[in-house]
């Protein structure tokens, strides 16, 4: 099924491209909210003058986009992210952290915009920002890991507290003296015995 985008679609393509799409997903999700229109033949008409009367618009919003991309590939962000000791962060930094960094930066962008892989370890990583469908810059962001004190000494000397414990020497005492009670109790079972 053919359908002309009348907004961009992530994934699928952008405003007044004609796509080929699935019957169910054009007549049930596209169409009904408004993302694209059947591709029939008067469309495509209506679009291609439509498309021509744009064109210098279209040009401009390219040139700024470009200008715009230009501008973020000198760009370059780092992140301070608590990590555990094996270098593996807490959490993760997505498009929404490159955006507000941007944004900080003075660049309004979109993070729906922002194509990144969820980075989970300290590193450099490069994030893209699809501003035009033929635009594309490339941000280059360093994640710098922030290792979590270890509170290994504190717990050691926990343990040599415990050690000196006297109720615990004064404990097996008492169960020794348990133990010649048991042996009587058991004595006399013996004897019954003997006695059969």
């Amino acid at each position: 099924m053919e359908i002309i985008l009348k907004e961009d679609v992530i994934g699928l393509g952008y405003k007044n491209d004609i796509v080929n799409v699935k019957p169910g997903y054009g007549r049930n999700y596209l169409i009904p909210t408004g993302k694209g229109i059947i591709a029939s033949e008067s469309a495509k008409k209506i679009l291609a003058e439509e498309l021509k009367q744009k064109a210098v618009k279209l040009a401009k919003i390219k040139a700024d986009a470009e200008a715009l991309a230009e501008k973020l590939n000198a760009v370059s962000l780092t992140f301070n992210a608590k990590a555990s000791s094996t270098g593996v962060i807490y959490g993760s930094i997505g498009s929404l952290q490159i955006a507000d960094e941007l944004q900080k930066l003075g660049f309004d962008i979109d993070r729906k915009i922002i194509a990144i892989k969820d980075v989970k370890a300290a590193g450099e990583y490069v994030a893209t920002v699809k501003l035009h469908k033929e635009v594309a810059a490339q941000v280059p962001f360093t994640v710098i890991a922030e290792m979590e004190k270890v509170e290994a000494p504190a717990q050691e000397e926990a343990p040599a507290e415990r050690k000196p414990r006297k109720p615990r020497r004064e404990e097996a005492p008492a169960a020794a003296e348990e133990d010649p009670v048991a042996e009587e109790a058991e004595a006399p079972a013996e004897e019954e015995k003997t006695e059969e």
